[in-house]
């Protein structure tokens, strides 16, 4: 079962201006929540936001949210560690 993903506006903006690198990481952890994203290896959910999830990519973070009815992830922001729970 494959999902399909979206990325928000402030997701789209904050991949462009990332290294090759850092983005390539980033590329293929999406890769890898599109296969399965509840899975605890990868991700986790989030306290206090309800039905908010968060992967790890380094010093990165991933937040999205999964819709099971029509298989999708919104990415809803790609932030640093120290910016990545403030305003979700």
């Amino acid at each position: 079962m494959s999902y399909q993903a979206k990325l928000s506006r402030e997701a789209v903006k904050r991949l462009e201006r990332l290294d090759q690198a850092t983005y390539a990481r980033i590329e293929r952890r999406l890769y890898e929540l599109k296969a399965n994203p509840y899975d605890p290896r990868i991700s986790k959910p989030l306290k206090g936001s309800e039905g908010m999830r968060s992967s790890r990519v380094g010093d990165w973070r991933v937040l999205y949210t999964v819709n099971r009815s029509i298989q999708t992830i919104y990415i809803v922001a790609i932030r640093t560690r120290g910016e990545a729970y403030r305003k979700i």
